[in-house]
């Protein structure tokens, strides 16, 4: 296959909602057969914050579109706001806290197109 194109229906309708905010898958393996990447696009609520969790099999680059995150990596705390970017290394544990006066909107990349989730209770 030399392309596959997913409308923004089809995306939509995948949206995963939590408490904390909403997830949107738009490729990965299972989507449009992209093994070597998935990317997404995630929204934390003002005031709301993901659970912790790491990724075994791939690394993550975060870019950040709105919104401020305070966002957890191994034992360490970075502040990003709009247009920043943050590389998590496989293995290590974090999570975002959205700490600004509107919902954290960002862009999310993974090396695998079949990340692992890891709570980081488990």
């Amino acid at each position: 296959m030399t392309f596959n194109v997913r409308k923004s229906q089809e995306a939509t309708a995948s949206c995963a909602e939590h408490d904390w905010g909403t997830l949107t898958w738009l490729a990965d393996a299972e989507i449009n057969g992209s093994e070597g990447v998935t990317l997404g696009r995630v929204v934390i609520r003002k005031g709301c914050s993901n659970p912790r969790h790491g990724h075994n099999n791939c690394d993550e680059v975060l870019y950040l579109l709105a919104g401020t995150l305070e966002h957890s990596v191994g034992d360490q705390t970075v502040t990003l706001n709009p247009g920043d970017t943050l590389f998590v290394s496989a293995g290590v544990f974090h999570h975002a806290a959205s700490v600004g006066d509107v919902d954290a909107d960002m862009i999310v990349t993974y090396s695998s197109g079949r990340r692992d989730f890891l709570p980081a209770d488990q």
